[in-house]
Parts: C-alpha cells; structure tokens; sequence
C-alpha cells in the first residue's frame, strides 16, 4: 500500500485489508507516521507521541479485534493512556503519568487500534477552539490560519489531514461534534450512559460527558461507537443500550421522519449565512429523501440554557483546579490565566446558583422531549458561524494578567458583577450555541459534513435525537452520506491529494 490508497480508504477497508493478508499493521503504522511527519508540523495536532508502545502492538502475532492493525490517535483529555501522561492541555498536569488506561482507552485497544499518540486540546477542555498555553494551537487542515475547533480539535486535524481515518474524542458542551463541523467529519455525541466514564473519574460534569470519535464516514463512527460502549461495572447506573449494533442499523435506511429545524438563537441572533444556508439546503435534502420537514421555533430556552450550562462548566472547572492544587501542589502559575478566572466565578458563586442550575436540568429536559412527542428529530446548524480565525478570541494580555490577580485575591464576586458571564456566554458560546442543548438533556447529537462555505472551510449541520436513537442518527447520517457524498473531499494541504 502507498500514501494515496492509505488516504483514500476509511478505518473499515484498512481493517479489512489487514485481516486479509494485504497489508501489515507495522506497514499501515509506518504510512499514518510518514502522513503525521509531513502533515504535523503545520497543524500542531498530535502532541504526544506513543511510539515504542504503538510498534510493539503493530508487531504483535496475537493483535486482533474488528479493527486490528488500523493506526488510531486518542485524544490527550479522558482517554489516559497507562505509563503516559495525560495533560489536559494543562502545564499543571503535564508529567501526570497515568497509571492505568481509561476505560474507553481499552476498549479502543482491545477493538485492535494501535493506538500511536494523543491529540491537542485546550487546558481542561475548557473552550471550543485547540489553543492551549502548553502546546500552542491547533489548525485547521483546511485553512491553516483557522481552528479546528474543540476541545477536540486535534483529534478533528487529524482526521481531516490524512494522519489517520478515525480518533478518539469526547464531548461535554460540543466538543465532538465542533471539530467535526469544523473539519468535515462525521461526530456523533452519545446518549448519556451508554458509554464508558472510568476509571480515573465517575461521571464528569454530572453526566453531560460522553466518549467517541470523529471519522471520515458514517461507518466507520458506527463500528468504532459499537467497539466502545457496553457496560462499565464501576458507573452509577447502567445506560439502556441499543439492542441492534450500529454498524447493523445503519444497513437499513430510516422510515419517513418529521423533522423539526431552526437556525434562531438567543445567544447569536445574526447567524452566519453559510449556517443559515447549510441548515436550509440539508433540510431541502431531507424532504427530497421523503422526509416531512418544517421550521419550527426552537423548543427551549437556549439563553437560560447557555447560563446554567456555563454555571455547572465554572463550578466542575473549579473543583478540576483544586484537586491539581491539592494532588500535585500546583502553583496558579501553572494554570491558564481563563482557567484561574472562571474557576474563580465558579468559587465566588456558591452551591446555591449550581443547585438551581442543576435543578433547571429538568426544565431543559422536558422541553426538548416535549418537541420529540411530534418531531423525531431537531436540525440546526452546528456552528453559528464558519470556523474562527486562530486567536480570534485569545484574552488580551492585560485582561490575562487582571484576571490572575481576581484569581489570587478571590475577587469572583466582583467578576460576577461586572457582567462577565455574560460576556464569556457571548465570547464562548456564541460561535457554538447550538451544541450544549444535548449535552445538558443527555440525548444523542450528530454533525454531518453536507456544507462547505465560499471560502472552502467545512461547516456541519446538526440533528439532534430523543433519548436512546443514537441508532436512528447514524441512520439519517448515513443516508445523507448516500445522497450527498463527502469521503471524496480532502484538506488541500498537500497538492498531490484531490481537490474537492
């Protein structure tokens, strides 16, 4: 096998040309490096790599599972790797060796993933764009000067420039299915407790964190999400999982759908064009595959929604951040001066706004499920807009050194009154409104790759289910990859590859 047939084909083919004889998982290893080495330097995507461990899995007789011998990155935040560091994007935790994988780590290994490095993420995954302190920032294969979204964002390069078909990635507020919009990939974010959380930690963020991946097809996110959830003995309750697999379902195409779409939102009034028009012609796809689809008013409150999510976010990051200060005696200096503040306002808060929000959950929930009574699905845009420049929304420095200061001093009740969580409600959410919705319902959310802007940057659209159809998603997703084809597409950063 050369460059151009390990470029063209998804983690499926690669797995079946190993189990065929074909071609070596050392061989297919020795092409996902070359493709890294070239490709890396410019993309910043894979930051620490898990060589020795990866040649002695590739060169191991007994290597098997559904995807034995397919090269596979997991991300560099809850998916430990054993004897390796998992840094969270964080100086604080960058020689935090793990002493045993995650769950979902083992599970992408038994599948017979060699697994040969972990991806960039921001410090604690706290943002929707790669641009960590520790390792710099991420880029889009796309457009170099642009991100990849996050805090998947590695993981999304990866998978976009060629240096491997899949990757791991988890989503707690987007973050699988915003480097999916971002990079052209398919991203679907589970049902809550289907998949595994352990054993580092229980739930994270009370549930709202989910595991997968970001691929190039609908196939291959289906296979990899049937080789990862199934039950965890150590979690607080057992998900209902589905009884068929996903790579079966997908084999059969959905019956006639109503589905409900809409681009309005309260934190981003004035969406982009290009996500008005990616909504609008998927939904114009989805009626020609016999679907019933209508505009519809969104079915919550999405600005109450973006505030007890960012309430819940401050007060799980501050307690993040208290437990490195306290396992590892970890100086402020370590931590990014973003993460020291919203700590700080998760702090200054108090119990009493995080059990409200918590207790709001449940107003949440019962909305979007009372949408689902007549609409099987919910389409909106992923993004609000086309993905950002890097730096776009990098804190000036004098605002950095500021918020150390509020941070040192525990001034966050001051924070808190001067407007700030309005302000990061529009700095943070407001290019990413749409995504936090499924995460805070716990139901299932997919981006599908149907639009590219003017410009030539991806920009995805979303479908979310009610509980437990992670099935019918994958389904929709895979009929629309039917109709409206994307494997073809590559990241123009090397001019021997196809252009879209």
């Amino acid at each position: 096998m050369d460059q151009s047939e390990y470029l063209t084909s998804d983690a499926t083919t690669l797995a079946g040309l190993v189990a065929g004889g074909e071609v070596t998982a050392a061989e297919l290893l020795a092409l996902a490096r070359e493709r890294r080495d070239a490709v890396n330097p410019a993309l910043n995507a894979v930051v620490v790599p898990l060589d020795e461990v990866a040649d002695a899995q590739a060169a191991d007789p007994g290597l098997s599972g559904p995807f034995a011998g397919v090269p596979f990155l997991v991300k560099d935040l809850g998916q430990e790797y054993a004897g390796y560091p998992t840094s969270n994007g964080s100086r604080a935790l960058r020689d935090d060796v793990a002493d045993r994988h995650a769950l979902v780590t083992q599970r992408f290994l038994d599948a017979g993933l060699v697994v040969f490095g972990k991806t960039n993420t921001p410090e604690f995954g706290a943002k929707g764009l790669t641009e960590p302190d520790l390792w710099g920032p991420a880029r889009n294969p796309w457009s170099v000067g642009h991100t990849p979204g996050g805090s998947s964002g590695g993981s999304g390069a990866a998978v976009a420039a060629g240096i491997v078909p899949a990757a791991g990635a988890n989503d707690g507020g987007g973050s699988v299915r915003i480097p999916a919009a971002c990079n052209g990939l398919v991203g679907l974010k589970t049902s809550r407790g289907i998949g595994p959380s352990g054993p580092q930690t229980g739930e994270v963020m009370f549930g709202m964190v989910t595991q997968g991946v970001v691929s190039r097809t609908v196939r291959d996110s289906a296979a990899l999400l049937d080789a990862i959830i199934g039950p965890d003995a150590g979690a607080p309750y057992d998900g209902a999982r589905p009884t068929t697999s996903f790579a079966d379902a997908i084999r059969e195409r959905p019956g006639r759908l109503r589905i409900g779409y809409s681009c309005s939102s309260a934190i981003n009034a004035s969406p982009d064009p290009e996500a008005v028009a990616a909504v609008e012609q998927a939904a114009a796809l989805l009626t020609e595959l016999g679907h019933e689809v209508e505009e519809v008013a969104p079915p919550h409150d999405d600005e109450a929604l973006a505030r007890d999510f960012l309430t819940i976010w401050f007060a799980q990051l501050y307690a993040q951040v208290a437990d490195v200060k306290r396992r590892l005696g970890s100086p402020d200096s370590h931590f990014e001066a973003d993460t020291l503040a919203t700590a700080e306002l998760g702090r200054a808060a108090g119990m009493l706004p995080l059990l409200q929000s918590l207790a709001r959950v449940n107003d949440h929930t019962r909305a979007l499920a009372g949408f689902h009574e007549t609409h099987d699905l919910f389409l909106t845009p992923t993004l609000a807009r086309p993905p950002l420049a890097v730096g776009e929304l990098t804190t000036p420095r004098n605002l950095q050194r500021a918020a150390r200061v509020v941070a040192r001093t525990r001034g966050g009740r001051i924070l808190t009154a001067t407007g700030m969580i309005d302000q990061l409600i529009q700095d943070n959410l407001g290019w990413v409104p749409y995504t936090q919705l499924a995460n805070l319902t716990g139901r299932p959310a997919i981006s599908v790759p149907t639009h590219w802007t003017a410009a030539g940057l991806p920009l995805g659209i979303q479908l979310v289910g009610a509980l437990g159809t992670d099935g019918l998603l994958l389904q929709v997703a895979a009929q629309l990859e039917e109709a409206r084809p994307w494997f073809h597409r590559y990241a123009d950063l090397d001019p021997s590859l196809p252009r879209p």
